[in-house]
């Protein structure tokens, strides 16, 4: 019995590894740079800035941080950490659920696809009404626009991204 176990060998889902990889990276970089910065130690500056440099190019708004560590911010609005923080809820979904059940968007086709592209249009849509002047920046307003963004991609695409070869 124990050589049938072992001679089986370690599979590896190469593009499951690779998005688990980035999204530890998007949900651990931005919160954990200001803690970084302020620091002084070493190469710990360095590190922070690596990460808000790569906040810089993919939020619209980095300035808009939450101040952890006076006077560093996160590396990324709310609005993109909400985004992120949904892509987690759903990966940890996926893995309770090993991508069974009603829910996954991917299992519907197009029209799974074009529900969730109507979702993930809650950012977009978020940013233009700030943007025209309905409001203004505000925590509690964009964390949950992003956070169903981050549902609507998360739900569509993480059973393609973790798919399980039997």
């Amino acid at each position: 019995m124990q050589r049938v176990v072992l001679s089986r060998g370690l599979q590896v889902n190469w593009v499951s590894f690779f998005a688990d990889f980035l999204l530890a990276g998007m949900v651990f970089g931005p919160p954990i740079a200001p803690f970084l910065a302020a620091s002084g130690v070493f190469v710990l500056p360095g590190i922070a800035d690596i990460i808000y440099f790569m906040g810089n190019h993919v939020c619209p708004q980095p300035t808009m941080g939450l101040e952890l560590a006076p006077p560093f911010i996160m590396a990324v609005c709310m609005r993109c950490y909400g985004t992120v923080t949904g892509l987690l809820v759903t990966r940890i979904l996926y893995g309770l659920t090993d991508g069974k059940g009603i829910f996954w968007l991917n299992q519907y086709g197009w029209t799974g696809a074009a529900f969730a592209s109507v979702l993930m249009m809650a950012y977009p849509l978020e940013l233009a009404a700030q943007v025209f002047g309905l409001w203004d920046f505000n925590n509690y307003i964009v964390t949950p626009f992003g956070l169903i963004t981050g549902l609507a991609w998360g739900l569509f695409t993480m059973p393609i991204l973790h798919f399980r070869k039997l």
